[in-house]
């Protein structure tokens, strides 16, 4: 049986979907894929979801099953070696659970990044001080300090993703609540937050706006979620949201599509992104 791990790379999906399309293409079913490499069909089915690590002699028996050409079948190989690799965020495994682990995986993957948070400055956004007093606040549940330190350096090994040379477009609207939530006694923790997401709003990749309060109730006001577009044709679009204890990946169309529909609406509603470096301005001159 394909040996099983805590979450996909984001290569192991798409080629997980290829295989499923290879599959289809070559007019075989589940079961006839199975009786070829005499495991299981809930095993083929595990790998085509990526739900477990692609096995290479499987995927060449699959391969040759499905009639693929010798040089593309080499190539397909090579893929997932490359996609078997472990990801940085690996490292992280004693504090970074497994329902994030994707997470992490997709975000290095994106070509936008599109979020909405009502509570909070988003990770990719925060500084190190105050992710640190988020943390600490107890959003993590009962760990101690180590594990808090451990919680900040993931955080901040996260936003090295901002600062490559073509990094995704991140698209954030945050609600007003997120400006005015104080997360440390210590004033200077917020001041160099706002410091810090004045300076990111002036660059060509990041978008930044603000609900505010006098706009009213939006659609958006359930939960914060993430929806992840991607350059690669056979991943499609995909929208994380989190619950207390675990989140939820969807990819289904119609659940991506609404998801769609209320940031859009939320941005026409959402202060322009002039008029939210004027608000990030002017809470600035409160700290």
């Amino acid at each position: 049986m394909s040996e099983r791990r805590a979450a996909p790379t984001v290569g192991q999906v798409v080629l997980g979907r290829r295989l499923k399309e290879l599959r289809e293409a070559a007019g075989l079913g589940r079961e006839e894929a199975a009786r070829v490499l005499r495991v299981a069909p809930a095993t083929v089915r595990r790998m085509e979801t990526a739900d477990v690590a692609l096995k290479v002699p499987y995927v060449q028996i699959l391969l040759d099953a499905y009639g693929v050409p010798e040089q593309e079948a080499v190539t397909f190989v090579e893929l997932v070696e490359e996609a078997n690799r472990p990801g940085w965020w690996q490292r992280f495994h004693d504090v970074l659970p497994e329902w994030f682990s994707l997470y992490v995986s997709l975000e290095g993957a994106a070509r936008v990044i599109r979020s909405y948070e009502p509570h909070f400055v988003p990770g990719l956004l925060q500084t190190e001080d105050y992710a640190r007093a988020v943390l600490e606040a107890g959003t993590i549940g009962t760990a101690g300090p180590e594990a808090v330190e451990r919680h900040v350096s993931l955080r901040l090994e996260r936003q090295r993703l901002v600062e490559r040379p073509d990094p995704p477009h991140l698209w954030v609207i945050m609600d007003e609540t997120v400006l005015r939530r104080p997360v440390s006694v210590d004033g200077g923790v917020m001041r160099e937050q706002l410091d810090r997401l004045l300076e990111l709003s002036e660059r060509d990749r990041v978008t930044l706006q603000v609900i505010e309060f006098a706009s009213g109730p939006h659609p958006g006001t359930y939960a914060p979620f993430s929806l992840f577009r991607f350059a690669e044709p056979e991943l499609p679009d995909m929208v994380f949201t989190e619950y207390l204890t675990g989140a939820l990946y969807l990819d289904s169309r119609t659940e991506v599509a609404v998801h769609l529909e209320v940031l859009d609406h939320m941005t026409a509603r959402a202060a322009t992104t002039e008029r939210t470096r004027e608000l990030l301005r002017e809470w600035r001159k409160r700290h």
